[in-house]
């Protein structure tokens, strides 16, 4: 039985509760006080209840007791579970020491760590159960501060974080009482580490969304993550549109499922249909294979370039968007999985319905659920930001500071259309923080090519005058219009000049039926 008395803070308070007790002959098993909350908590045996009737009263009468009650368990009982159940759910050993280094507690996982059980290991000298460390020369040293070591646990190594145990001492200093030892291998640092890059890489919390468009996409796309229906992402190629299925996926309830990408684009119709679906076995042993929509089983599958797939695979597929059913190729059993689609692509869909080339009944059943991301040229808030993320992650990467973008160099990324998008912003920076020598980025190490979505890449080592670059021009363009056009006449009437002026041309720049293969 445990009460729980409600006092003030008074000299003999304590020693009257206990007078009472003893005087009904009641065997104590605990005081605590809480000093703070001006709280007692007393344990005894449980006593009749005739006798309880006689105590609660009398303890009430003491002065400065305000109330009485029973409580289930005491402060410190509350304490020691809490932390009992704390241990016993990490999945990291822990183990603590006194200060000569004699293992007084040891959690679960610590004890499948060392194949030994709780009762071997209590009691057992800690430097026999770690190797690779002196624990107790650093508990014997003047200053003993916390360590993070490489030991050896049953011949493998473990990465162990050792922390002391100090003990207030009022004015006077802390005492060292031991340590807590919190061993971890390495599998599981690796889990941990796979863990927090998965997470860094493909949760929306990196997606850079500076930008009013970005902002509005990631917005949209979290309330996206957590429906059903098919999401279609578009956007030009180099925006992130992988990058944003991969963060729908793993904000949706099937995150601990599998996420599995196929590029339509990259592989010949047939077999991008036996990835997709699999296929059975066939005479010659060939064993039977799972496809994509059968890995992904519970997960989503991310279908990129969309557009570029077969009329063939476009049925295949919306079968499978009716029902969630498929057959496997050269099997004619039935398969049904419980998988969403996310598709991409970076060409126009509408228009290709209207040209006959993609499926109008396919289109409206991915077409469930839109995000469209702009380009970059079209979001140049967001240029800035992804910039000095790159040069961080590529400069951690060669082992050297990370340099300063310069406010030129800044306002030219700013300015440049990124035809390629994030991912060739991404390569710029890799290439120029990788061959760096100085401690700022400046424009002339960008290296990046004069591009306009008119004329495409223009040289980006220029040189020479306006009218020497007109005459290359004039030279290239005559040279390709010649074999279609023969003669000076015919040349001239194309572009619109006097038969005169394109024969000197022709002349000037040694354009005749011997010089290009008419």
């Amino acid at each position: 039985m445990r009460l729980e008395i409600h006092c003030a803070d008074r000299i003999g308070i304590a020693q009257e509760i206990l007078n009472i007790l003893v005087s009904y002959q009641v065997d104590l098993k605990g005081i605590e006080v809480d000093s703070v909350n001006c709280r007692m908590y007393v344990s005894f045996p449980p006593i009749e209840f005739e006798q309880f009737q006689k105590i609660m009263p009398e303890i009430r009468l003491i002065d400065g007791v305000e109330d009485v009650r029973t409580t289930a368990f005491l402060p410190s009982e509350r304490e020691h579970n809490e932390l009992y159940t704390l241990l016993s759910a990490l999945p990291d050993g822990v183990i603590s020491i006194d200060a000569k280094g004699w293992v007084r507690h040891c959690n679960d996982a610590a004890c499948k760590d060392l194949n030994q059980s709780e009762s071997e290991i209590i009691g057992a000298n800690i430097n026999n159960l770690l190797k690779g460390f002196n624990f107790t020369r650093w508990l014997e040293g003047k200053e003993v501060l916390g360590q993070t070591t490489r030991v050896e646990v049953s011949g493998e190594d473990y990465i162990a974080d050792i922390l002391p145990i100090s003990v207030p001492q009022g004015n006077e200093a802390d005492v060292l009482a031991g340590a807590v030892i919190n061993i971890k291998s390495q599998s599981r640092l690796g889990q941990q580490v796979s863990a927090f890059r998965r997470y860094g890489q493909e949760s929306f919390a990196t997606i850079h969304n500076h930008s009013t468009a970005m902002r509005r996409v990631v917005r949209e796309a979290r309330k996206m993550a957590q429906l059903e229906a098919p999401i279609l992402i578009t956007g030009e190629t180099g925006t992130g549109k992988e990058l944003l299925a991969r963060a729908c996926h793993y904000a949706s309830n099937r995150s601990l499922k599998p996420f599995i990408a196929l590029s339509c684009a990259s592989l010949p119709d047939d077999v991008a249909e036996s990835e997709l679906f699999g296929y059975a076995g066939y005479e010659d042993n060939t064993a039977p294979k799972r496809g994509v929509l059968e890995q992904a089983d519970g997960g989503t599958v991310f279908l990129d370039e969309v557009g570029e797939m077969s009329k063939q695979l476009q049925t295949k597929l919306l079968r499978f968007l009716q029902d969630g059913t498929f057959r496997k190729v050269g099997d004619e059993n039935e398969v049904k999985v419980n998988v969403r689609i996310v598709a991409a692509t970076q060409k126009d869909l509408p228009a290709m319905v209207q040209e006959g080339s993609f499926r109008e009944d396919l289109y409206y059943r991915i077409n469930v659920l839109t995000l469209e991301i702009a380009p970059l040229r079209d979001r140049k808030a967001d240029v800035g930001p992804l910039a000095e993320h790159f040069i961080q992650k590529y400069a951690q990467q060669n082992g050297h500071p990370a340099p300063k973008l310069s406010a030129d160099c800044l306002e030219f990324l700013e300015q440049y259309p990124w035809p390629g998008n994030v991912r060739q912003l991404e390569n710029s920076i890799y290439r120029a923080v990788s061959l760096l020598d100085d401690q700022e980025l400046r424009v002339e190490h960008m290296q990046l090519p004069t591009f306009t979505h008119d004329l495409g890449y223009l040289e980006s080592d220029f040189e020479g005058s306006l009218e020497q670059a007109v005459k290359r021009f004039e030279a290239t363009l005559l040279r390709k219009l010649y074999p279609a056009y023969p003669s000076s006449r015919q040349l001239a009437k194309r572009l619109g000049l006097s038969h005169t002026a394109v024969a000197n041309k022709l002349r000037e720049y040694g354009i005749n039926r011997k010089t290009v293969k008419v």
